[in-house]
């Protein structure tokens, strides 16, 4: 058989063009060493109530890495506990896990992200759980419970490195290290992708309450207790999942307006009463005089916790959402409060990573539905004013309070 010949032009272009495809994937994968510095900042807590700005070298990343330039963090209530007490004993720490960015550099072994979409340079993205030890017999025999490990690990929450000192999202960089769960939300404002984190605290919660059997149907009276970032998104996750009446319980007249606007249909002060038996009984006026089907105690208060079964009805439930560090103790009645009633409780503990897609479309779909999710992001400070940042939300200032970097 005759083939058509091939000159020495026709090999020239040929080659060319194979090295010009090679040199634009490489760029996919790695971005210009130009944009990206070899040092950056990073807001460092050295001691309780201490947060010190320093630059540290940017070392390259890995082929089962990923480069992030962080764009923003919000502040949370447990970046609060450890700039107050550091807790877990974490200091030196770069904070910050309800944070996000754009994919500066992706490692060659690096394909997609852990929903199996194509990551590259440009891309936005927002990080989850580590992956947990091979060692924890929670994880291994039952993944769906791999939140209750032990050595569960989040950005933010991470010791300091020798070689790396950009673990958390309060500073110019993050890595991402090779266990590590991410996800790619182009499509997602900068506000909504702040608040990916804590929204997946709230959908985790709603679900273990279904777990348990707790009645929340279009029918169902639900009181949501405490209306920080945390009360005000779960108030938000029940009206779009379609619960009609809900109440929201809090002190300030402020947080308590807002929670209206994201769907509470009844705000009660419980400055307002004179006791617990005062506010239960206005909630018992109502939800037909006999109490709320299910409550989220949100608030991180012992005696607050205490409070909420008195406005329960017998056979509801009550999830507990609000005590992620050890805020004391409390007194139950186990026959008036419990037994009695049958009440249903359960516990949430932050989230786990495969969570994160349902965090991100309720967070859309609550914005589709008109409500303002995005307006929970009511401060916004550059890095160089973090101190101040923290201040403001020490004070219960706004509601979220975020870092732009």
């Amino acid at each position: 058989m005759n083939r058509p010949a091939v000159d020495e032009e026709d090999v020239r272009r040929i080659v060319r063009e194979v090295i010009a495809s090679q040199a634009a994937t490489q760029a996919d994968r790695l971005s210009n060493s130009s944009t990206v510095g070899k040092s950056g900042r990073a807001a460092v807590l050295t001691a309780p109530r201490t947060l010190e700005i320093k630059r540290f070298p940017l070392r390259d990343i890995r082929s089962d890495e990923i480069l992030v330039k962080v764009e923003a963090c919000g502040i949370c209530g447990t970046d609060i506990h450890c700039y107050n007490s550091d807790p877990f004993g974490l200091t030196p720490v770069v904070l910050g896990h309800e944070g996000t960015g754009e994919v500066l550099q992706v490692g060659s072994e690096v394909k997609m992200d852990s929903v199996g979409k194509p990551v590259k340079v440009g891309d936005k993205i927002v990080t989850s759980i580590l992956e947990n030890s091979e060692e924890c017999m929670i994880a291994k025999y039952n993944p769906l419970k791999s939140n209750l490990c032990d050595d569960l690990k989040v950005y933010g929450l991470l010791p300091d490195e020798a070689d790396n000192h950009f673990n958390g999202y309060f500073g110019e960089y993050l890595i991402i290290r090779p266990g590590s769960s991410f996800f790619v939300v182009n499509e997602v404002s900068l506000e909504l992708r702040c608040l990916i984190e804590p929204a997946a605290v709230v959908c985790h919660a709603y679900q273990r309450a279904k777990d348990v059997g707790m009645r929340l149907n279009f029918r169902a009276r639900v009181i949501v207790q405490g209306c920080g970032p945390i009360g005000l998104l779960m108030v938000a996750v029940l009206r779009t999942a379609g619960i009609n009446n809900i109440i929201a319980i809090d002190g300030n007249p402020e947080r308590l307006r807002m929670a209206a606007s994201l769907g509470a249909d009844e705000t009660l002060n419980y400055k307002d009463y004179g006791g617990i038996d005062e506010l239960a009984a206005k909630v018992e006026s109502l939800t037909k005089g006999v109490g709320a089907h299910a409550g989220f105690q949100v608030t991180g208060v012992p005696q607050a916790f205490a409070n909420l079964f008195k406005c329960i009805r017998r056979g509801g439930g009550i999830c507990e959402v609000g005590h992620f560090v050890d805020g004391g103790e409390c007194s139950v009645n186990p026959h008036h409060d419990i037994c009695r009633k049958e009440i249903t409780v359960t516990g949430s503990w932050v989230y786990n990573s495969f969570e994160y897609p349902n965090a991100y479309h309720f967070l859309q779909r609550a914005e589709r539905i008109g409500l303002p999710v995005s307006s929970l992001v009511t401060h916004k400070f550059p890095l160089d004013r973090i101190q101040e940042a923290f201040d403001v939300n020490l004070r219960q200032e706004g509601v979220k309070v975020m870092v732009e970097i």
